[in-house]
């Protein structure tokens, strides 16, 4: 039993890193067109949910540390997607916000990602399901590392 629990193919992880590779695929095809990277279309999303809003709220959105998400920003602005502007209150503080070229192109992109994400056949309910067991498996992942009695 244990021999067979080993198999690669047997691995919850691997199988997990087989399944973003070809998200990452997917997204890479879709995303090329636009200029666009994965990680950069995160950004995005986010921004389209809530615009104007610190690197340091952005980074523990998207979970990425300033080392990857600073150069990222940099590229995007010298693309046009997005501004930074400093806080006159406290030049710690530096604000990303949406330019015009990230309002425009979103139905385009978004259109592009729908269309190639129903091509994989994931009905509404099983993407509930999953995007449910996902999220779920996430928070085990998260809490096992946690000393009993402390809650995050």
């Amino acid at each position: 039993m244990m021999k067979d629990f080993l198999a690669l193919d047997k691995q919850l992880c691997f199988s997990v890193y087989e399944t973003a590779g070809e998200f990452t695929k997917l997204y890479s095809s879709v995303l090329k067109p636009f200029g666009l990277t994965y990680p950069q279309y995160l950004v995005l999303l986010a921004l389209w949910e809530r615009d104007g809003i610190t690197m340091k709220e952005l980074g523990e959105q998207l979970g990425l540390g300033t080392g990857t998400l600073t150069p990222m920003i940099s590229r995007m602005q010298g693309n046009g997607w997005l501004s930074k502007t400093r806080s006159t209150d406290d030049e710690r503080k530096v604000y990303v916000s949406l330019e015009k070229k990230a309002y425009k192109e979103k139905s385009n992109i978004t259109q592009r990602v729908t269309e190639e994400i129903q091509l994989c056949k994931i009905s509404l309910t099983e993407y509930k399901e999953l995007m449910a067991k996902l999220n779920e498996l996430h928070g085990k992942l998260k809490e096992r590392s946690k000393p009993p009695g402390i809650k995050r």
